[in-house]
């Protein structure tokens, strides 16, 4: 254990409350979680683990097995909703260490499942996401109003997420009722100390963009910083790939497809990939911008009459560029560097090497941001950069021929472009030049798609070409390699990649003839003169020469977006960064602080004045930042002693009372003290997602979590409310399930009540008043609840603009109302095995065609159909009453006499 995990462990254990830990990350998070675990013991109560990612616990239980030492360790599962209740039970008193999801452990609390005093202590991760309204705190409030030695350890390792909004550190603690905040970045001395003390051998290699790059990078600076992200991140044909299918998604949403700035983004995306121009004498030559053409839709094969004003004594060319990313060369420079530094090695000992030795024969870990790059790099290495980037070439050419062939709906005739630039696919020239720029556009189109038809054809014919030699050793060694473990991936046969690197010069030597067939663009100008061969469209393969097929030492590829902690357990001997991390680096040192034996040599690939420098060091920045800002929020943080008390509602004995509050008391019952009464609201266990219970149980309301089959909040006997959120209206109302339940609540509770909450962060109305029409519409949601209105004319609609105001509104409604019954609100809307039970709410005690045909009657309404239904048990006693009973009834004679009119009328008959 390093001595600054033992500091932050010892700083802790200080306060038997706990405290809140907050260091940056990747200094061990889940390393320090798992050594606090050694220090729980079953005598002192079950330890709860709440909100822990699957990665971490993952990460943690790892750990903790690891660092037994001979220990005999303590029963550590999770506890989920599949358990059922009486295990649960079982396991909360067996005072083991328990991953357990807030949901499921704030029901248990409420329904006491869990008694407070079996709970010795929380361990509670991500930290920065809680809020006083979130379930965890929810959940830290319950327990400490009834057991005050419970701990509270709160940890997070995103100190730039603590520094969000107002004294989030502050909010923080009071919530989770803390006192202490301990703050541990990665300059701080005790982890400074531990980690320069021995550090691994680091090289920073600043690979130049190709000038293509650069292009972009200023470009996509003054527009969007996504496109600059993968512009780093992915290669030439996927980065076209991903502008294509963005131009084709969002031209007619963006502005910023209008600017100068994004012709240069796609110009010279497509110019890393492939060339398409006039060619004079075999030589490209390089449009100009305003000669240059962009169609945002591709289009059928199909001649064009403004193809006849073509240059007479020029051809157009589709040339491949394929330009390789810059980084690929030197991860694999830097492969060969560290084996020919191994074999120097071995060679220079006398000794033999032995088994299991890290120094010489270690694995090479390559660290990527996501597993799009692993499989990719994976593949650079065994097959050969140039290999990769042709079939990512052939995949984009055939991605074209597949969207080409969708079923095009029957679409008007197009109206005359209203648009500028690449938004309409035309760059604006000179006057008379119009007609041929439309039609380069058409013939690059066209050119891409004779060469995807070629690659197709092509593809076929190598697969019934059984009798190829390398076809037959390319097959077995695929069969060799499909059975080895998925585990093995990222490891290379350096034995295999000499055997790889020539089928692979041997595929190419077979797409070179294939790719140098002219009629592989026999659609690129079909009304262009033909008087030379040289004039002839053609595709212009990218050539490349044989690679290097030096041995290389066994690598893996690891995605830092899986946040697996994978150091530990591969133990390499290199690491190569290939996209840079700040988390990353820190396990890195952490990694060789604990080994500080071993020789680790790290690889750090920057591409030259690249924002992805810049993005590493503003990383740095935004944390030391946050961390500075930290440190002065704790010198002025104000944390009352008695917040436990403070916050929980306990009033003190000494606290002073108002004149006015003790002349009420003086005149009520001669100063006796009235009994409050509390307020209870049954609460479906669904709703326990949200954070309304949450704040109703702020509200000093007794909570008490079933399973309702109708409706989500039950306030009095006769008020049910179904709470909507924004987002959940407009899906229920899309669905149909809004208006059946509505549906039940009418029929059980006499006071439906739909309440709409509003995020208290966003606007409190669906629509601006200007929106609003005057006629009904089926898309209008206003008309929707119109219509929801108009049919169940006992619904109430209830509008809240954040949670608290939801509470305040649920206190208004229950006052003078009785308190709901539980039992009751359970039964309501279930099926009942015994059948007809007297004086029960349950559906089949209800026939409900008979109560709709009923309310469908004339002269019969809401107001008096219940009426009706306690008067008669049938509609054949309801037929038998004379007119003026059912004037009583009905309250009014039209009424009685309308509907008597109707059952007394006479039917025509077929005779």
């Amino acid at each position: 254990m390093l001595k600054f995990y033992e500091q932050i462990i010892g700083d802790l254990l200080e306060d038997p409350s706990g405290g809140l830990v907050i260091l940056s990350g990747g200094l061990g998070l889940s390393k320090l979680i798992s050594y606090l675990l050694h220090l729980h013991h079953p005598s002192q109560g079950s330890l709860l683990i709440l909100s822990a990612s699957p990665s971490q616990k993952s990460s943690i239980l790892r750990n903790y097995r690891n660092t037994l030492n001979h220990e005999t360790p303590i029963s550590t599962s999770e506890i989920t909703f599949d358990l059922p209740a009486q295990q649960r039970i079982s396991l909360y008193g067996s005072g083991g260490i328990f991953f357990v999801t807030t949901r499921i452990l704030i029901v248990d609390l409420l329904t006491h499942r869990l008694p407070t005093t079996a709970v010795a202590g929380i361990l509670l991760l991500n930290a920065h996401s809680l809020s006083d309204t979130s379930t965890e705190a929810f959940i830290v409030r319950i327990l400490r109003s009834s057991s005050r030695s419970l701990y509270v350890r709160a940890f997070s390792d995103r100190p730039h997420a603590m520094v969000s909004g107002f004294a989030k550190a502050e909010r923080t603690l009071k919530c989770l009722f803390l006192r202490k905040l301990h703050l541990w970045p990665r300059f701080q001395v005790h982890v400074s100390q531990d980690l320069e003390r021995d550090p691994p051998e680091v090289v920073d290699i600043r690979v130049p963009m190709s000038p293509y790059m650069i292009v972009i990078q200023k470009a996509v600076i003054e527009t969007l910083r996504k496109l600059l992200d993968y512009l780093a991140r992915y290669d030439a044909v996927t980065y076209l790939k991903y502008l294509d299918s963005l131009r084709a998604s969002e031209s007619f949403r963006s502005v910023w497809i209008f600017s100068e700035s994004s012709y240069k983004i796609f110009e010279y995306a497509k110019k890393r990939v492939y060339y398409f121009g006039r060619s004079d004498g075999g030589k490209s030559v390089v449009p100009s911008k305003t000669a240059s053409t962009k169609k945002r839709k591709l289009e059928k094969n199909k001649k064009s009459e403004d193809d006849s004003s073509a240059s007479a004594n020029s051809g157009l060319v589709l040339e491949e560029v394929l330009e390789e990313p810059p980084k690929w060369k030197v991860l694999r420079d830097i492969l060969e560097e560290i084996q020919e530094e191994r074999e120097k090695q071995v060679s220079s000992r006398e000794e033999p090497i032995i088994e299991g030795e890290t120094e010489c024969n270690g694995i090479v870990l390559v660290a990527c941001k996501d597993e799009h790059s692993c499989m990719q790099l994976e593949d650079c290495i065994k097959k050969g950069a140039h290999k990769v980037m042709r079939e990512e070439w052939e995949k984009y050419l055939l991605s074209k021929v597949e969207l080409q062939s969708l079923p095009k709906s029957n679409k008007k005739k197009p109206k005359a472009p209203k648009g500028f630039g690449v938004l309409d696919g035309v760059v604006p020239t000179i006057s008379g030049q119009t007609a041929e720029v439309s039609s380069i556009s058409k013939q690059e189109n066209d050119a891409l798609l004779a060469a995807a038809l070629e690659i197709g054809k092509q593809a076929k014919k190598d697969v019934n070409a059984k009798d190829d030699v390398t076809c037959e050793r390319h097959e077995k060694g695929r069969r060799k390699g499909s059975n080895k473990k998925k585990s093995e991936i990222g490891r290379i046969d350096c034995e295999s990649e000499t055997c790889n690197q020539s089928e692979m010069l041997s595929s190419d030597l077979e797409d070179e003839r294939n790719y140098c067939n002219p009629s592989v663009a026999g659609h690129l100008l079909e009304n262009a003169p033909q008087s030379e061969a040289s004039d002839k469209g053609v595709l212009r393969k990218h050539g490349q020469g044989p690679e290097s097929t030096k041995q290389l030492p066994p690598v893996h590829f690891f995605a830092l977006e899986s946040n697996q902690i994978i150091l530990d357990i591969l133990q390499p001997s290199a690491i190569i960064v290939y996209h840079p991390d700040i988390a990353f680096v820190r396990e890195i040192e952490i990694y060789k602080a604990e080994n500080p034996s071993k020789n680790l040599k790290v690889y750090f690939l920057f591409y030259e004045d690249s924002t992805e420098v810049r993005k590493f060091e503003a990383s740095v920045l935004r944390e030391n930042g946050a961390f500075e800002s930290l440190i002065r929020q704790k010198s002025l943080m104000l944390i009352p002693v008695d917040q436990d008390a403070h916050f929980l509602g306990v009033k003190s004995s000494l606290e002073p009372q108002s004149i006015t509050a003790q002349n009420l008391i003086t005149r009520k019952a001669g100063g006796k003290k009235e009994a409050e009464k509390e307020m209870q609201v049954i609460v479906d266990m669904r709703e326990f997602m949200s954070s309304l219970p949450n704040v109703l149980h702020q509200k000093g309301m007794h909570i008490i979590p079933v399973t309702l089959e109708v409706g989500d909040y039950i306030l009095s006997p006769l008020i049910c409310v179904e709470r909507k959120s924004i987002q959940d209206l407009f899906g229920s109302f899309a669905s149909g399930r809004l208006y059946h339940q509505v549906e039940m609540m009418s029929r059980y509770y006499r006071i439906p009540v739909l309440l709409i909450e509003f995020s208290q962060d966003k606007s409190f109305s669906f629509l601006s008043v200007s929106d609003i029409g005057d006629d009904v519409s089926p898309n209008s949601i206003i008309s929707k609840l119109s219509l929801l209105v108009l049919h169940f004319s006992r619904l109430r609609i209830v509008w809240s603009r954040s949670l608290h105001a939801t509470a305040e509104i649920f206190a208004t409604l229950k006052a003078n109302q009785d308190e709901p019954d539980e039992a009751r609100a359970i039964r309501v809307g279930i099926p009942s095995e015994e059948g007809i039970v007297e004086n029960d709410v349950r559906a089949e005690n209800f026939n409900t065609s008979a109560v709709e045909f009923l309310r469908r009657l004339p002269g019969v309404t809401d107001s008096n159909y219940r009426s009706i239904m306690d008067e008669c048990k049938s509609l054949a006693e309801l037929a038998l009453l004379p007119v003026e009973r059912l004037a009583e009834v009905m309250g009014g004679q039209k009424a009685a006499k309308t509907l008597r009119d109707f059952l007394d009328a006479k039917y025509p008959t077929l005779l």
